[in-house]
């Protein structure tokens, strides 16, 4: 099935990544680190825009406590909410990626079409009709150029979520969403950085993935222990 919008303009392979994301866990960083990465790649002369793919998780969750529930899956059912779940995230992807091809600049992704995928394993476990629905949707759009997923412990991702006081995870739901990702088909395909350190030697790991595109007189490389990051 082609691609809906296409956010490749050629088949160069010396051209920077035009089309970035970042994926993994909530509270693995991505927002984070996708904001530092459209801003450095700016700085370095390659024009990038941060780009926003939320389900509406933390906002319907909100909305529950607000109901007097526990969390979104309580108000849709847990049936239901994956189904509204995949039908806001394909919105919020169209228009990101057209976004995108009107700007003309670099997307940086936080979160794609895989997170989806990872949240209906998550939710109810592999081999569901939803999951296979969402991928004939999600199909329509273009695979990024670059796909990073950050791979963090459970423990650490749930000390950042009850750090940033705004919503709430479990340790188990954050395992099996751990375990999720890592069973997607396009696993393979994404480069796996270490998302347990600090955040600046996430970053430095995240920008040497870039090291060929970026100009070394405008921005720093990262140190050879910081390349570490990336497993």
């Amino acid at each position: 099935m082609a691609p809906i919008i296409d956010s490749r303009r050629d088949d160069d392979p010396g051209r920077p990544p035009r089309f970035i994301a970042l994926i993994g866990v909530d509270g693995s960083g991505k927002t984070t680190q996708a904001h530092r990465l459209a801003d450095a790649l700016t700085d370095a002369g390659l024009p990038a825009s941060y780009l926003q793919n939320a389900g509406g998780r933390a906002w319907f969750g909100k909305l529950a406590h607000r109901l007097g529930g526990s969390d979104a899956q309580g108000l849709f059912g847990r049936h239901g909410w994956p189904v509204v779940e995949s039908v806001l995230r394909w919105l919020a992807i169209a228009r990101a990626l057209v976004r995108m091809r009107r700007r003309d600049r670099i997307g940086v992704m936080d979160r794609y079409s895989y997170c989806q995928y990872a949240s209906i394993r998550t939710q109810l476990g592999h081999g569901r009709f939803s999951e296979r629905v969402a991928r004939f949707a999600y199909g329509l759009f273009p695979a990024p150029d670059l796909t990073l997923l950050l791979v963090v412990s459970p423990g650490s991702a749930y000390r950042r979520i009850e750090a940033r006081g705004t919503d709430h995870e479990t340790i188990e739901y954050l395992t099996r969403a751990s375990a999720a990702y890592a069973s997607l088909p396009e696993h393979e395909s994404f480069v796996l950085i270490d998302g347990d350190g600090t955040e600046d030697e996430v970053a430095a790991a995240i920008l040497a993935q870039l090291r060929p595109w970026l100009p070394a007189p405008v921005l720093p490389l990262p140190s050879p222990e910081a390349e570490t990051a990336a497993v």
